[in-house]
C-alpha cells in the first residue's frame, strides 16, 4: 500500500514538473498576419527600423546602402535572424552580410548559419541566416554575453563591383525565437533591460521638473513585456526533486521498519 502511495504521488509530481518544462521549449508564437509590418529599413543605429519578432519586414533599397532594423529579445530566448535579398537580372557576382548588435552596440557573434553569402552573377536572390546564443539575464561587465533589450539587424553588400553600385534590390528580414527554458537560466538580473536611447519631453521646464518626470524609455518590447529574469522552470524540477526525495524517505521507512511492535502484555500474577 504504501509502495503504490508513493509511486502514485511520484508520477504526479513528475507530470506537474514536466507540463512546464515543455511549455517552455516550445518556440514563441509568431503572429500570421504581415499586414503591419514595416516596408522600409533605416541607415543607421539611430533611425533603425522597429520590428516585432515572427513578422516579415520588406524594404527597397540600392546595392551599397546600409539597411537596419531593430527587435526585441528577451531572457531565454535564442533568435534566429533570416534575411532575403532579392537581385535584379543583370548584376555581376555580389557578397552580402548581416551583422547583429545589442543595445550596447556590441556585434554579437552567430552560434550557425550563413552569415555571409556570396551570390554568382545572374543569381536572382540570395538567403542568409545567423542564429544567436541564447539571451542571459544577467552577466559580468566584461563579458560579451547577449542580454535582454534591444538588438540591431544590419544587412548590406560588402563585396560589389563599382558598376553594380545604385543598382535597385529588395530585402526581406524576420526575426523569431526559440525559448531555451531553465537550461539556460543564471541568477541575477538586469536593473532595466539595454534598451538605447530615451524620448525625452519636448518641454522641460520648471513645473515638469517639479513634477518629477522623467525621461521615457524606448516604446519598443515584447509583446508579454519583459521578464523579470528570476523565475525559470529550474523552481518546479528543484521542488519536484525535494518531493520525489521526501516521498522516497517516507516510503523507504516503511518498507524498513517492519511489522508493529507487539503491545506489552503484563505477566499473569
Amino acid at each position: 500500500m504504501w509502495i503504490t502511495r508513493v509511486v502514485s504521488a511520484a508520477l504526479l509530481t513528475l507530470g506537474l514538473a514536466a507540463g512546464p518544462a515543455a511549455a517552455d521549449s516550445t518556440p514563441s508564437a509568431s503572429p500570421s498576419d504581415d499586414s503591419a509590418a514595416p516596408t522600409s529599413a533605416g541607415t543607421s543605429f539611430r533611425t533603425a527600423t522597429e520590428i516585432d519578432q515572427g513578422r516579415t519586414a520588406t524594404a527597397n533599397a540600392s546595392a551599397g546602402d546600409y539597411l537596419y532594423w531593430s527587435f526585441p529579445a528577451d531572457t531565454g530566448q535564442r533568435p534566429t535572424v533570416r534575411a532575403t535579398v532579392k537581385l535584379p537580372a543583370q548584376h555581376a557576382a555580389q557578397t552580402w552580410q548581416i551583422d547583429v548588435y545589442d543595445g550596447l552596440r556590441r556585434r554579437q557573434a552567430c552560434q550557425y548559419g550563413a552569415q555571409t553569402r556570396t551570390a554568382a552573377a545572374g543569381t536572382e536572390s540570395v538567403e542568409l541566416a545567423c542564429v544567436l546564443r541564447t539571451v542571459r539575464a544577467w552577466s559580468e561587465p566584461w563579458a560579451n554575453d547577449p542580454l535582454p533589450g534591444t538588438y540591431y539587424l544590419r544587412l548590406t553588400a560588402v563585396g560589389v563591383r563599382t558598376a553594380d553600385l545604385g543598382q535597385p534590390m529588395a530585402a526581406e528580414v524576420r526575426v523569431e525565437s526559440k525559448d531555451m527554458g531553465g537550461a539556460a537560466a543564471v541568477d541575477g538580473r538586469l536593473a532595466e533591460p539595454l534598451i538605447p536611447g530615451v524620448a525625452m519631453t519636448q518641454r522641460q521646464d520648471e513645473a515638469e521638473e517639479e513634477s518629477g518626470a522623467s525621461a521615457v524609455l524606448s516604446a519598443i518590447e515584447p509583446d508579454d513585456g519583459w521578464s523579470s529574469g528570476w523565475w525559470s522552470d529550474r523552481w518546479v524540477w528543484t521542488a519536484s526533486g525535494a518531493v520525489l526525495a521526501a516521498l522516497a524517505g517516507i516510503g523507504g521507512y516503511a518498507l524498513t521498519r517492519g511489522p508493529g511492535r507487539p503491545r506489552h502484555v503484563p505477566p499473569n500474577v
